[in-house]
């Protein structure tokens, strides 16, 4: 077997649980083949590159071998290599998203309490 439809072989490669969710994925336009918008009928053979934007930053892969099952994960993961500009990108990212500020801390003490509400209202007269 040495070439495949890319939603099979994404199925097979665990990106998406299932084929139909790789198949809409594709039509939506959040994969592509070297750099195309492709359908979910498109033939990927070894050596191609695949693109995903499942999260910011996109996954760049390499197929490494075409297989129309699907196995388990350490299986599933000889399918393809990711290309060490994605693996760059990814861990930058991921270290843009350690060092960002908590949104959360900008609210230092929360909602105010009941004793907190009693006193508002005091200062505001009501």
């Amino acid at each position: 077997m040495d070439k495949i439809r890319i939603d099979k072989w994404l199925w097979a490669a665990r990106f998406y649980k299932t084929r139909s969710l790789a198949a809409l994925e594709i039509g939506k336009g959040r994969v592509s083949v070297n750099g195309q918008q492709i359908k979910p009928a498109r033939e990927i053979a070894q050596g191609d590159l695949v693109s995903i934007r499942k999260e910011d930053p996109a996954i760049h892969v390499r197929v490494v071998a075409v297989s129309s099952v699907r196995g388990p994960a350490p299986v599933a993961r000889t399918l393809y290599e990711e290309t060490p500009e994605s693996i760059a990108a990814r861990e930058h990212a991921a270290e843009i998203r350690r060092l960002a500020p908590e949104p959360a801390h900008d609210f230092a003490a929360g909602r105010p309490t009941k004793r907190d509400r009693r006193q508002i209202d005091l200062v505001r007269g009501k």
